[in-house]
């Protein structure tokens, strides 16, 4: 794939009305999920939930890709056709994930660093002549009592830009995902301030190893209270604070901004895309790169038996119709609504 290529692709990703679906769960993360609601985690359930998904009549007119795990990037429909195919006939571009989880960091075992750059071109290749576009590596930083350190920090950013380069020059548009996690008790503050510190670590990584910025896609968590914080900042705050640190951070040669949802609840996440949209005066464009926030009530819905299939698909595809309207600030609590009137 040439050059021009990856910078065209990374704006189709970030297309009006269009976002990005993370079903690249690894089957640890889906067991959770699985296992409570007492779906039994086996190859063949994986594959027909994820058939389920991807098979949704008119998806692709609100997602834009979607993020693959390693199995479910060499399995079939439940017609026979390949996963990768199925997305692209509906207009959807296929993605993967490349990084191999989180690891302790060493002489820090309160943070983790991100593993899988061992091998990283090889694989690379082999997901593209599998019919994958871009990559995703997620980079996790937690908050806690004396962290982040800027150990962690800069190790991360430094395995970000590593992959990044990596995945440009194997013809795969990098989606770099620095998540300051949202699980402690601080507040919306002290996640500003975590979120700066990483977010101008990465690029100045990314600068350094001559990474193209117009060929990436930027995937990071949005400035918010933690969930044990005793007060939780409103819609327009997190609106307003997460503009203000990615502006002071993100040059505008980056094609566009694609929020994970990091455990907000559905709506929230919506609501506080489509406040920013709202807002608007950005260099980039502001999407979605969703995975619980797009699934979790399709996956209840569905619950693993053959039955629930449609239901669980307009379920699906509501959630994906609502963020869609959120990147063009034309969502309302009244979408909400409509979908009990299907």
């Amino acid at each position: 794939m040439s050059a021009p290529d990856l910078e065209t692709t990374a704006r189709q990703l970030v297309a009006d009305g269009k976002g990005i679906l993370a079903a690249d769960e690894s089957t640890g993360t889906i067991e959770r999920r699985f296992k409570s609601l007492n779906i039994p985690n086996t190859e063949e359930n994986r594959r027909a939930y994820r058939d389920m998904l991807f098979t949704t009549p008119g998806f692709g007119g609100y997602i834009s890709g979607v993020i693959l795990f390693d199995e479910t990037i060499r399995q079939k429909s439940l017609k026979g056709v390949p996963f990768p195919e199925v997305l692209s006939k509906e207009g959807s571009i296929p993605g993967i994930k490349v990084d191999q989880g989180t690891k302790p960091l060493p002489f820090s075992p309160e943070e983790v660093i991100t593993e899988g750059l061992d091998g990283l071109a090889g694989r690379v290749k082999e997901y593209h002549g599998l019919g994958a576009r871009f990559a995703k590596w997620r980079a996790v930083i937690t908050i806690g009592p004396g962290i982040p350190t800027r150990y962690c920090i800069e190790t991360n950013a430094h395995a970000l830009a590593r992959y990044a380069a990596i995945c440009v020059e194997g013809g795969l548009v990098p989606i770099v995902e620095p998540e300051v996690l949202m699980d402690a008790d601080n507040t919306i503050e002290t996640c500003f301030d975590a979120t700066e510190w990483t977010l101008k670590t990465v690029f100045n990584s990314l600068f350094q190893q001559r990474v193209p910025l117009e060929k990436i896609l930027l995937k990071p968590n949005m400035v918010v209270s933690g969930k044990k914080c005793p007060v939780q900042a409103g819609v327009q705050q997190v609106a307003e604070m997460t503009l203000r640190c990615l502006r002071r951070c993100v040059p505008s040669a980056v094609p566009g901004v694609v929020f994970l949802s990091g455990g907000q609840t559905d709506e929230a996440a919506t609501a506080h895309l489509n406040a920013m949209n709202q807002i608007g005066g950005n260099p980039w464009k502001l999407s979605f790169s969703y995975g619980r926030a797009l699934q979790a009530p399709s996956m209840k819905a569905w619950a693993g038996k053959p039955e629930n299939v449609i239901k669980a698909q307009k379920i699906f595809h509501h959630r994906a119709k609502c963020n869609g309207a959120a990147t063009l600030a034309k969502y309302s609590e009244a979408m909400e609504r409509e979908l009990a009137a299907v």
